[in-house]
């Protein structure tokens, strides 16, 4: 995906070592107002500790910890669902960059929602706070690259945004400009959900807002993206596919909305980007915190991230529709609804010192009940992995692939091979084959258990259950500390049985996982770990 140079509404095609050279900044602060700051990091001395966490509200924000390689395109990404962007300072050197929105309100948005849920570039955290800047001065010269990026967004934008949920004439609008689909799904043999729809339409662009209802006995959807070019490519992508196998066909045309009006979050619509409104019927608006927790739910694969368009492998599409309908017939209790499709992965790029069947059934189990593993006598960097059914590995290689386990990216894909085979009687393998078959910790062996509800993706925050009495919070604390990482936070749910438990970084609470579910906490009670959508 990295390799890829992708073009966003935007004819601009940029290769990744470019840095911009230099760029001036209007601020409050006088002793800073005329400072040039090259983006080759030259100057970031004079740059420390220039923006607080809890500033006051400005209309610049202050983007930090971006991966090396990220585009200008994906910066404005994660601006455009909130408002216009007016304009963007990258500082390539630091990994930060300034994103400046037409209005302060657009900026106050996006910040309540992404201290929600927390934003991913190439599937790395980024931080976003308030600058202490008001407004963004670019030297236009210098900032050429940046300033065409935007000036095409913005037309794409501009060219969109008719009064909300106004129904346009077709000479205002041609209905491939618009960025609302019109979804319709034919042969619905199993239900399809709100969140379904998000998960499998969220692989071409942050989906801003999602509307369902029922008109001639058939589910439809209306589903708009923040841009018109990502609701092209998904339709190009999706148009005709099956969420199931053989069943719930997606037909797909663009709406002739322009934008949607949503006035209640609740599992018939949503409005991704503003998670405090109320679910109707009456009932109270959410509390801020239930709706950070909601805005990370409804959020599966982390987004409204501009997941870069144009960048999908072949595999992209019927990947993501099955891992969405494993999702969706797990959530309805229907784990014998199979995919089809291969049920063995290929993972590669595992630490072949460390790696061992053991760890890789504990992390592969948390999406489904692993069979057998083996990992490859003559390459030990690899394993097969062998799960009960085609969802399962469907749902695991979504989830893991480009996680970080023992310290190496390690990569998830599906394998030729139908089964794994065990070592013929007698033969020594050096234990690098398990059969998981019998196995007790299998989570998903009963059918409409609770784990099917409780699938997410790898996240820092973990679930603890299974807790007893006699255990501290301090004994919990330690024993994760002592998986090598750092406990930023903790928090026992009020039975204690269960609690919360927030790790430094995903990578830590995967070790963690994998070292500690099923750990024995005395009084013959075996700890469970999971990854948690909720954070502390």
């Amino acid at each position: 995906m990295d390799g890829i140079v992708t073009e966003v509404a935007v004819g601009v095609k940029r290769g990744s070592d470019e840095l911009l050279s230099g760029s001036v900044l209007s601020s409050p602060n006088s002793n800073m107002s005329g400072m040039v700051v090259t983006a080759n990091g030259n100057d970031s001395k004079k740059f420390k500790g220039e923006d607080k966490m809890d500033g006051a509200p400005s209309r610049v924000l202050h983007i930090r910890k971006l991966p090396g390689e990220v585009t200008e395109t994906e910066v404005i990404a994660l601006g455009l669902p909130f408002g216009k962007v007016t304009n963007i300072l990258m500082l390539k050197g630091k990994n930060q960059a300034f994103l400046e929105l037409a209005t302060e309100e657009a900026a106050i948005t996006m910040v309540n929602y992404y201290s929600a849920v927390t934003p991913h570039l190439r599937n790395q955290p980024i931080y976003i706070q308030y600058s202490n800047h008001k407004e963004l001065k670019t030297d236009n010269t210098l900032n050429q690259r940046a300033q065409a990026v935007l000036q095409a967004v913005t037309a794409v934008q501009t060219a969109n945004t008719p009064l909300s949920g106004t129904t346009v004439s077709e000479s205002a609008v041609t209905p491939a400009q618009s960025p609302v689909l019109r979804i319709i799904i034919d042969n619905m043999y199993y239900p399809v959900t709100l969140d379904v729809l998000h998960q499998i339409f969220s692989k071409f662009g942050a989906v801003l807002k999602i509307i369902t209802f029922t008109k001639n006995n058939q589910f439809q959807a209306l589903l708009q993206y923040g841009d018109p070019v990502n609701a092209q490519q998904a339709k190009l992508a999706l148009d005709g596919q099956n969420i199931y196998n053989a069943c719930c066909t997606l037909r797909i045309d663009f709406s002739k909305l322009v934008n949607l009006n949503v006035k209640y979050n609740n599992d018939k619509s949503r409005d991704y980007t503003r998670p405090d409104l109320p679910s109707g019927d009456g009932q109270p608006a959410l509390d801020p915190a239930i709706a950070a927790a909601f805005a990370k739910e409804t959020s599966l694969l982390g987004l409204p991230v501009a997941a870069v368009p144009g960048a999908l492998s072949p595999l992209a599409i019927p990947n993501a529709a099955a891992a969405a309908a494993a999702a969706a017939a797990g959530r309805v209790g229907m784990p014998g609804v199979s995919a089809g499709g291969n049920t063995v992965l290929l993972v590669s790029n595992l630490n072949e010192e460390m790696v061992t069947p053991q760890s890789l059934f504990t992390l592969f189990g948390v999406y489904g009940d692993v069979q057998r593993v083996k990992i490859l006598y003559n390459k030990k960097d690899s394993a097969l992995i062998q799960m009960a059914d085609g969802n399962q590995s469907q749902l695991a290689m979504n989830h893991l692939n480009g996680q970080k386990m023992y310290g190496k990216i390690i990569r998830v894909t599906l394998s030729k091979h139908q089964t794994v085979q065990l070592p013929r009687e007698g033969l020594d393998d050096q234990g690098l084959t398990k059969d998981f078959g019998n196995s007790p910790l299998h989570r998903f062996k009963k059918p409409g258990s609770k784990n099917f509800q409780n699938i997410f993706p790898p996240s820092a925050t973990l679930h603890l259950s299974n807790i007893p009495p006699s255990v501290a919070e301090e004994d919990l604390r330690t024993l994760f500390a002592n998986t090598g990482g750092t406990v930023k936070a903790f928090k026992f749910f009020q039975d204690h049985k269960m609690a919360l438990l927030q790790m430094a970084t995903v990578e830590e609470a995967i070790q963690a996982l994998i070292d500690l579910h099923n750990y024995n906490l005395g009084e013959n009670h075996h700890l469970r770990v999971s990854f948690s959508k909720s954070t502390i």
